[in-house]
């Protein structure tokens, strides 16, 4: 029998408290306090108790925000539908301190799957529902080529500013004047 056990614990960022979750397998969720779907996959009866993958994400987190790129990347088992992950998979090969656009991942994602063409605005609600943002590196997916910023499921402003601990230019980029959280 697979233990389905649920582990819990709270990172404090320089951003904000983070919630970090594990099963026996991987990271299943990271995300910021209060941000949009915060704990939305959380099963009842989590155990707020550090697990060995809840140590090695916080090891991560903790180089991550020391402004260094980390060389290792935690157990991770996110969940989701066979699209998401592929696009999940798409978003951790996005080199630390660059961007993509999602038309781009929408490219990407057809020609894997030898289709002709794979909608934008599938892949924007599949990135915007990442469950282990930062480590998953949502945060590098931007609008289009015209420099948008756009949504972030943790806010605009976090967007930036991880985008600014990894270096990016930034000077191409601009917020969009209303929201647009995916």
């Amino acid at each position: 029998m697979k233990d389905k056990t649920v582990y819990t614990c709270t990172y404090k960022s320089k951003l904000g408290d983070i919630l970090l979750v594990a099963d026996a397998i991987g990271l299943t969720g990271l995300w910021f306090e209060g941000q949009k779907y915060f704990a939305n996959t959380l099963p009842d009866g989590a155990i707020s108790q550090e697990s060995l993958i809840l140590t090695e994400a916080k090891r991560w987190l903790d180089i991550y925000f020391s402004g260094k790129e980390p060389d290792f990347i935690p157990p991770l088992h996110p969940t989701g539908s066979a699209f998401r992950q592929a696009v999940w998979q798409i978003l951790l090969q996005i080199p630390y301190g660059q961007t993509t656009t999602y038309g781009e991942i929408a490219k990407k994602l057809a020609k894997m799957q030898n289709a002709s063409h794979m909608s934008a605005q599938a892949v924007g609600g599949a990135v915007g529902h990442n469950e282990v943002s930062i480590i998953i590196p949502c945060h590098r997916v931007v609008g289009t080529t015209n420099g948008s910023l756009t949504g972030y499921a943790g806010g605009i402003d976090k967007k930036v500013e991880l985008l600014t601990l990894e270096h990016t230019d930034m000077s191409r980029f601009f917020a969009p004047k209303k929201g647009t959280a995916l």
